[in-house]
């Protein structure tokens, strides 16, 4: 059978775009006969023609002439990463009558309503599956199979780094350190780890997912993002004695503050979760994002969320689904922000703490700790005291009251009073120090 020929233009040439020029080649016929044209490779735009690459590509394909590229094609394929020049050739693309495909969660997250805007007034389609998950279909569900939904909330691992290191720590008492070696040693972790371990990473992706199931606009300034740097070995195995395996979670939900107002609020930060949530057996570097929809109900997607040859899958999809377009006819879907929802600040959001102290160990302190938080209308769910080994040991009256460890769970309360109730306790007389703050998840 003859199709017509679809001219796709590769930008990047690196583990996940050397993937996906191998998959265009080695699949063509296959993917000719399931798009009804061919997928013509025309060329990949790199710095360096000469570098070495991952996967064997006819030499002949490599250009460092990008825009000469972009302009001959139907369908442009961004794989560069960065903020710019990636910006400028997505825009060139559009304005050129192409559609794009990308994976550039920066770029989305920093840029996204320009870009879909720019898409929307030509017609022209922006495809970006591999910039959340992976591998893992999370972009499609949300913007088709679940448009005649409404999404309630979503909980993400979203970065396989970051999961990796928490879930050693968890199964073999590792250090963050020792972890993070162990991850880079893999290569699981860039060389600047920064972006992963500090959360960046995680809540670019939260707020594309926020803005995707809200339909809603949330820019990524609005993010809250703590990082897992801060959490110990301790804290880990205080959660695993509790129930809990602490999780870097990305958490998009759509909620009501205090005055029935409706908002959206997308967070990331480590949480208690119970090992009875499906999101606790996430191992290693996967991810996996668990949405909960009025009418579904909970649902979870999971796999490999990194990898070159996995991330290649996500994109050959995104291309699948646009040339299958262009064959049809008609305009590509429109980015969908009509809610235009407030993003709500973190202190109007309802969680819960799970605090550990250490405290004097003498009569009236119990009583003293459950006032402060009265004070600020948290309600205390769970209150268990226990002795140091080392103060356990002790034979002496002043050692046995110099200290004693408290580990306290609240019931739900607004962020703004949990956080106030941990600034209050910190310069309180009897706290000798707050010894661990982990909000709880998913229970």
């Amino acid at each position: 059978m003859e199709y017509r020929n679809l001219r796709v233009a590769l930008l990047g040439g690196g583990s996940v775009g050397a993937q996906v020029a191998r998959l265009l080649l080695e699949q063509g016929p296959e993917l000719a006969n399931r798009v009804g044209a061919t997928l013509e490779l025309v060329g990949i735009a790199v710095r360096d023609v000469n570098a070495e690459r991952t996967v064997d590509l006819p030499r002949k394909l490599f250009t460092t002439n990008a825009e000469e590229l972009i302009l001959g094609a139907d369908i442009v394929i961004e794989l560069m990463g960065g903020i710019e020049p990636a910006r400028s050739h997505i825009l060139l693309a559009i304005n050129s009558g192409a559609d794009v495909v990308t994976a550039n969660k920066a770029l989305l997250a920093l840029h996204g309503p320009e870009l879909f805007a720019a898409a929307n007034q030509v017609g022209a389609q922006i495809n970006y599956e591999a910039a959340v998950a992976g591998a893992i279909p999370i972009v499609r569900p949300l913007r088709e199979s679940l448009a005649g939904d409404q999404v309630k909330r979503i909980l993400g691992i979203v970065n396989g780094t970051t999961n990796f290191i928490l879930d050693r720590m968890d199964t073999e008492g590792s250090s963050l350190e020792d972890a993070l070696a162990e991850a880079t040693a893999l290569g699981y972790a860039e060389a600047d780890p920064t972006a992963d371990i500090g959360g960046y990473d995680a809540a670019q992706k939260a707020a594309i997912l926020a803005s995707l199931a809200f339909h809603t606009t949330v820019p990524l300034a609005s993010v809250y993002r703590e990082g897992i740097e801060s959490i110990t070995p301790a804290q880990i195995e205080s959660a695993r004695k509790a129930g809990y395996v602490v999780k870097l979670l990305a958490i998009c939900e759509r909620v009501s503050d205090e005055n029935g107002v409706l908002g959206v609020s997308a967070r990331v930060y480590p949480a208690m979760v119970p090992r009875s949530h499906p999101l606790a057996a996430v191992h290693g570097a996967n991810n996996a994002v668990f949405v909960e929809a009025e009418s579904a109900g909970s649902l979870m997607f999971y796999g490999a969320g990194a990898g070159g040859v996995e991330t290649a899958s996500a994109v050959l999809g995104d291309v699948v689904s646009i040339a299958r377009r262009h064959v049809a006819g008609g305009p590509g879907v429109a980015a969908s922000s009509y809610a235009a929802l407030p993003v709500f600040d973190i202190g109007r959001v309802t969680t819960r703490y799970a605090v550990t102290l250490e405290v004097t160990d003498e009569p009236g302190v119990l009583a003293t700790i459950a006032s402060v938080f009265s004070k600020r209308k948290v309600s205390l769910a769970l209150v268990e005291q226990s002795m140091t080994p080392a103060v356990m040991a002790t034979k002496s009256r002043a050692a046995r009251s110099a200290t004693a460890t408290l580990v306290i769970g609240t019931h739900d309360a607004t962020e703004a009073a949990l956080a106030a109730t941990v600034q209050d306790l910190a310069t309180n007389s009897v706290v000798s120090e707050v010894a661990s703050v982990l909000r709880v998840e998913g229970a």
